[in-house]
């Protein structure tokens, strides 16, 4: 049972780290729930400490994921509707063939946003635009460190283990 339990949490890793790149996937927390599952594995001895930390450390990340794209936008002299159209702009960026989309779509919706529903110069726009693109990378750079953090983490703590979890004879 202890090893189905490992590749689960080495699953639920790497899905955290697919997550820090896709929205809908929230990758720092689904990381986390990596490192919990292999805490229920009989080898390795629950440590609250470094779960409660971790967790922390999850939350706080992708509650961030959503104010800094935003405070990215406004910073730059944008508003609440290029905010919006940057994560319209990912959603569409991640689905569409072209390459890059990914960063090309949310920099396209805030740019959209800004000159369609706020109304602003193109100047202004631009501006906007650079500024919730900043954001989203920061955000999307910040989720990807962690869940790699995340991942030698758990790495760290399947080889400390290794004999205990892998003991077949």
């Amino acid at each position: 049972m202890d090893l189905v339990l490992v590749l689960l949490g080495f699953l639920l890793i790497l899905i955290g780290i697919v997550g820090s790149f896709i929205p809908v996937l929230p990758g720092p927390p689904v990381s986390w729930l990596g490192l919990l599952v292999l805490h229920f594995t009989e080898a390795i001895p629950t440590n609250y400490t470094f779960l409660g930390v971790t967790l922390f450390v999850a939350i706080l990340i992708f509650l961030l994921d959503y104010i800094i794209p935003s405070v990215g936008t406004k910073r730059f002299g944008g508003s609440r509707a290029g905010a919006i159209g940057t994560m319209i702009g990912l959603f569409v960026g991640i689905f569409s063939p072209i390459p890059f989309g990914i960063l090309i779509g949310p920099f396209v919706g805030a740019l959209i946003g800004e000159l369609v529903f706020n109304h602003s110069d193109s100047k202004t726009a631009f501006k906007a635009a650079i500024g919730s693109f900043l954001g989203f990378l920061a955000s999307t750079f910040m989720k990807f460190v962690v869940t790699i953090i995340f991942l030698f983490l758990y790495l760290y703590k399947v080889i400390e283990y290794r004999d205990v979890l892998f003991n077949w004879g």
